[in-house]
């Protein structure tokens, strides 16, 4: 069976991004995955895939012979687009990118040829930070309105600007997202909350119109915001999802027990404006996990202060240790009592009384609200005897993606205590801004004129008829370790120079023949590896990798050529010429050291001898 890696993964590591997770899609049927594994299971009823589990990770495997319901209606549609004179196994690619949403995630990754195939021009739109529909948008939407959420989301991550026809289409058929499920609607959302891209995704939703939809008062309190505050007036919302973009990232989430604990408790203080010593106490003693040392790390701070209105009161007033727990009650309670807008549509409604009308959605389900709740509760009864003090200051990721209550009061209290701007946190707090994956850095035309060879190699193969084929060699690199517990592959993004293409025709570029030769023995040797193609996808989750020292590389290549001189004086002279015959026709100019075609050989002699260097296609053997 052949096998590929589809979508957002292909996208993210040529963007140089921790894919979120790996797609896999293959040509054996749901029936033919599910035998080969022990953990695997068909789910899905209109787009059935195959959950694996191996080795504590979760892989998604669709099949090419999966279709949706009335799938053949809609092929028949775009046959007439159908490229000529393709071969069967393009045209099964070709019409299976035609289902996907957008073109940046209708790539294919051959793992054992080292390919990209790139039917509908997404590298050209990745270059452009263009996200653009494969069919026009509106009917793209149309089929699946979660389409707008997700290109929101992939907008907001990587910083993508919206072709017209897909901006046009979001505005005109917004109203169509109020037919999604609740849940449906509470998985997008997570997505966009959870991931370390919370801010700019609440950004675009207001863009949109759409965060009326969803979060209504939060959407009123924002064009509210927008009319009456000064530019030295920041908007605390805003802060604390930025603050909290800075902690989590795609292959670091939270749950989103804390995401919705922020609205709750940013909702309670526009409702219920507090003294910031009240907010700070509140915020240190969640993140402190101590009473005392919380109202200590709260005095001591309670002269840094930020002017947010309207959810900070102006009041002066000392306040004796008891006065301060009591109020800290009484803001936690208002922080629960606001989960009853986010959940019950009779609540909603009466808080928006004094704001335009909205449709009265809620997503968030009860058993949600219940747990954030349970955040909080500590707060409530008998907050003076609170004494579970933290003694590590460090985040457990793992923890925090479980919604583990400890935890996430810990990041909920670091990032209130950001947003207050209490200075440097203690004991590794300081520290903590730079676990951050920069994400919310925007992409530039230089990022991605970086080369592609950073985990695929330079070689481009461009075929005619609409289909472009990326050849990928050289993908040395050696295993680093990391503290990330999730799969960390090498960053990788596009060469200017591989993505030039001419506009009169299709540039090819040299072949790795060696390389190409040993894949292929692989695929005709062994069938089973390709069946067992998804296995060997759970090693990636226990391996780290990143680019080779350039300067390394050149020194090891100068060293294997001196050997290989000084060998010559020793082999038959038969031997010498043809061995100099062939250094030179394989010979690679010094000026293009970037192209490393013909000197793989070399390099993986060195590799052989250092043992630290891998091959991105030795992590699907």
């Amino acid at each position: 069976f052949d096998a590929y890696l589809v979508g957002g993964c292909v996208r993210d590591l040529l963007l140089k991004r921790t894919p979120k997770d790996f797609d896999v899609i293959t040509t054996a049927n749901l029936n033919q995955i599910r035998k080969q594994f022990h953990r695997a299971q068909i789910v899905g009823q209109r787009f059935p895939i195959c959950i694996v589990h191996i080795r504590g990770s979760v892989t998604e495997v669709s099949s090419f012979d999966t279709v949706a319901k009335h799938a053949e209606e809609k092929e028949e549609l775009h046959l007439s687009q159908a490229p000529h004179g393709c071969a069967k196994k393009d045209f099964i690619l070709w019409r299976n990118s035609l289902k996907r949403d957008f073109t940046i995630n209708s790539l294919f990754f051959d793992p054992f040829s080292n390919k990209i195939y790139d039917y509908a021009n997404g590298i050209a739109d990745l270059r452009s930070l263009k996200l653009r529909t494969l069919i026009p948008a509106k009917v793209s939407f149309e089929e699946d309105c979660a389409r707008i959420l997700r290109g929101l989301r992939i907008g907001a991550r990587l910083g993508l600007s919206f072709s017209k026809d897909t901006a046009t289409a979001i505005h005109s058929l917004s109203s169509s997202l109020m037919t999604m499920a609740k849940s449906r609607i509470m998985l997008e959302l997570n997505y966009m909350l959870s991931y370390g891209a919370a801010e700019p995704s609440l950004c675009l939703l207001q863009r949109f119109n759409l965060l009326k939809i969803f979060l209504p008062f939060q959407a009123a309190y924002l064009e509210q915001q927008a009319s009456t505050r000064s530019d030295q007036n920041p908007v605390m919302l805003m802060k604390l999802f930025f603050n909290l973009d800075k902690l989590v990232s795609c292959d670091r989430p939270t749950d989103c027990r804390l995401w919705v604990g922020l609205l709750a408790f940013h909702l309670a203080l526009v409702n219920n404006a507090q003294d910031s010593l009240v907010v700070l106490a509140f915020a240190s003693i969640l993140y402190h996990g101590d009473w005392k040392e919380g109202i200590r790390f709260a005095r001591e701070n309670a002269k840094v202060q930020v002017n947010f209105v309207p959810e900070l009161s102006k009041s002066f007033t000392s306040k004796s240790d008891k006065e301060l727990a009591k109020e800290v009650s009484q803001l936690a309670t208002l922080v629960q009592d606001s989960l009853d807008v986010l959940t019950e549509t009779e609540s909603l409604l009466e808080a928006m009384s004094s704001y335009p009308p909205c449709s009265g959605l809620v997503f968030i389900s009860k058993k949600t609200a219940k747990d954030v709740a349970e955040l909080f509760q500590l707060l409530v009864k008998n907050i003076g005897s609170y004494e579970k003090r933290r003694e590590c200051f460090d985040i457990d990721y793992h923890l925090l993606g479980k919604g583990y209550l400890r935890e996430t009061r810990f990041v909920l209290g670091k990032v209130i205590l950001e947003t207050m701007r209490c200075g440097t946190l203690q004991r590794g707090g300081e520290n903590a801004g730079e676990e951050n994956n920069c994400i919310h850095t925007e992409i530039s035309e230089e990022t991605l004129s970086m080369e592609l060879s950073d985990v695929v190699n330079e070689q481009m193969q461009v075929k005619k008829d609409r289909k472009h084929s990326v050849s990928l060699c050289s993908p040395e690199v050696k295993e680093q370790s990391t503290k990330k517990r999730k799969l960390v592959v090498s960053r990788c993004s596009i060469s200017e120079r591989d993505m030039t293409l001419e506009k009169q025709g299709m540039v090819e570029r040299g072949v790795c023949q060696k390389r190409a030769k040993k894949h292929q023995n692989i695929d005709g040797t062994d069938e089973l590896a390709r069946e067992g193609l998804i296995s060997l996808l759970g090693d990636m989750s226990e391996k780290r990798c990143q680019l080779p020292d350039d300067k390394a590389i050149e020194k090891k290549k100068g060293d294997v050529k001196n050997k290989k001189r000084r060998q010559k004086d020793r082999r038959p002279s038969m031997v010498v010429e043809k061995k100099h015959h062939m250094l030179q026709e394989h010979k690679v100019p010094e000026q293009h050291d970037v192209v490393r075609t013909k000197t793989e050989a070399k390099l993986e002699q060195v590799g052989k001898e250092t043992g630290r260097r891998l091959l991105l296609s030795d992590l699907f053997k």
